[in-house]
Order: structure tokens, then sequence, then C-alpha cells
């Protein structure tokens, strides 16, 4: 028999949830087969599946030590070192400044260095994460490899719910990008153009008929003949969204090279060595916020692109962000 006591990190989520990420090797039949038979309980009396935890729940387990040892696979901490910019921080989340050419999370490769790795190895160092805790802190949103800027973590379940809901609706979160395009732009204006993806080839195009309903604003800062500087709003999220929709304007992103154009990416490549999209999700503010993060209501935070980026925008078009 195990036993322990709910931290506020792992309170607010289904019981049988929290025993399948804490006997995570375990197949589903063996953990249900522990509610049928009422060998886990909480507070003394046993409960069903879809009871919610409390923080100082008392949860017992009822297995074996041979069990717990085949089903409960702790993975170690990888000592990654820590390069995103800490914007803002407290015991619910973690904002950050992600540099450019970093994953987020693994991806096939199975790739150790993610920003999620890092921000865990921070964590342990700050000793607010162990491998034995079931709730592992993690983004809640995406950002491409290449693309920089502000992600947010989430540090426990309670501001996972409420930051994932959020990304989720979308109604009461702005996010803001800084990006250079190929061409001048000389007018705001708001992108409604369909989206589909080719999973096979992670490639999206537009598609009227059967893609996706996806909307980007835009303003121009600043433009020559050759670049523009804007400043880019999603209305509705989708992957690539951004990229996309710029490049079937005829206003690619400047080293993109899936989407983008390959002579003027050369270009900006070997003067000034750098090899990564100049898209920066600059900024992202919360208007309504409930429940437990209810004080990030109607707060802003900013993150400034890396000095490559700033180098690239003051040699093209003599402005400094």
């Amino acid at each position: 028999m195990v036993e322990f006591n709910v931290g506020k990190k792992e309170a607010g989520q289904r019981i049988d949830k929290f025993i399948r990420k804490y006997l995570s090797e375990a197949p589903l039949s063996f953990i249900y087969k522990l509610f049928r038979k009422k060998d886990i309980k909480v507070n003394g009396k046993p409960v069903k599946i879809d009871y919610y935890i409390e923080e100082k729940d008392n949860i017992k387990i009822y297995v074996s030590d041979e069990q717990l040892e085949s089903f409960r696979i702790l993975k170690d901490i990888d000592n990654e070192k820590i390069e995103f910019e800490i914007i803002y921080e407290d015991s619910n989340i973690l904002i950050v400044n992600k540099p450019s050419g970093l994953l987020i999370h693994q991806d096939s490769n199975k790739e150790s260095k993610t920003l999620n790795n890092q921000v865990l190895n921070y964590l342990s160092i700050k000793g607010e994460y162990s491998k034995e805790d079931t709730f592992v802190p993690s983004a809640v949103h995406r950002l491409d490899k290449n693309t920089s800027g502000i992600v947010i973590v989430a540090k426990n379940v309670m501001s996972a719910q409420i930051l994932f809901d959020l990304f989720k609706n979308k109604d009461d979160l702005v996010k803001e990008y800084i990006t250079l395009v190929k061409g001048r732009v000389t007018k705001n204006a708001i992108i409604d153009s369909k989206l589909s993806k080719d999973v096979n080839k992670n490639y999206v195009s537009v598609d009227e008929k059967k893609g996706k309903s996806a909307l980007t604003s835009y303003m121009y800062l600043t433009y020559t003949t050759d670049f523009s500087l804007l400043k880019v709003k999603l209305i509705s999220g989708h992957s690539h969204q951004i990229r996309v929709h710029l490049k079937s304007l005829n206003h690619p992103i400047i080293n993109d090279y899936k989407y983008g154009d390959r002579r003027v990416n050369n270009y900006i490549r070997d003067k000034y060595g750098y090899e990564y999209q100049l898209l920066h999700a600059s900024s992202i503010t919360f208007k309504k916020v409930n429940g437990g993060l209810s004080y990030l209501s109607n707060k802003r935070f900013e993150a400034k692109p890396n000095d490559k980026f700033l180098e690239i925008v003051k040699g093209e078009l003599s402005y400094e962000l």
C-alpha cells in the first residue's frame, strides 16, 4: 500500500487521471480494477473515478510493492542548460521569452533540448519540482521551434486548466507578434482566409473550400521598398497561421524556409549570419481571467526580440524596436 497527501500542484483534477499519472506504466484495465475493488481510498473512504481531488486529501492505493515498482517509473530530470529569459513568475505560472531554434515539446526524434525540459531543470533547482511529482509543469500553448517570444508555463493543475480554456476560447486573450516580411506593406488589414493542413507533410495552405476559418490582423510599423516591419494579432489561432496568411499576400516572413522567398532568405542569412525566421511573439494581454488566476485580468506582458532580430531590423529599415 502507498499513502500520500495531495499538494496544491495536484489539486483540482479527477482522481482517475491522477492515478494514471502516478502509476504511469500500469494498464488502464489495472487502474479501473483498483476502483472496482475499492482499492483506492480518499480520506479513508472508497471514491468513484470522477472524484476531484482536493489539497490535503489523503490518498491510499492498495497495491503490492512489486506492482508499485513495475507501474511507477520515475523519469530523471534532464540537466538542460537554461536558455530562456524569465518575464514573470509566481507560484502558479511562469512566463518566459523562448529563444529561436528551441522546441517547446519533444518531437518524434525525442530531442531532449526543449523548453519544457529546461523549465523542469529550472524548477528542480529552485526546489519547486521533483521527479516524484505527479503533475509536470508544462507550456500551455504552441510556438514554432524557429519562432521566438512569449510562452506561458502552468505550474499546477489549477493554472493549467484555466490557461488551457483561455487559449482555447481566445476571447479573453490577445497575442501580438512582430515580424519582418518581404515587400512594401502600406496599409493595415485583416486576413480572412481558410487554412488546411497536410499532416503528413506538416504543410499548411490556403483552402477556401475545405479549410478552417482563420483571421489575422496586421498593421505596419515601417517599410522600405524591400521589407516591412509588421505588428500582427491572431484573432483565431491555427498552426503556421501567420506564416501562411502573410505568404498568401506575397509578403512572406523573412528567413521562413518553408513558406518564404529563398533568395531573400539567403541574402539575410549571408549578410547577418542568422537563419531563424523573423517572427517574434512580442506580447500577451489577459482581458478577463476567472478563478485562481483572476489577478492576471487586464495584465499585459512583453518580451523583446533577440539582438540579431533587432540588428536586422535596424540594418534594413533604420528602425529601432
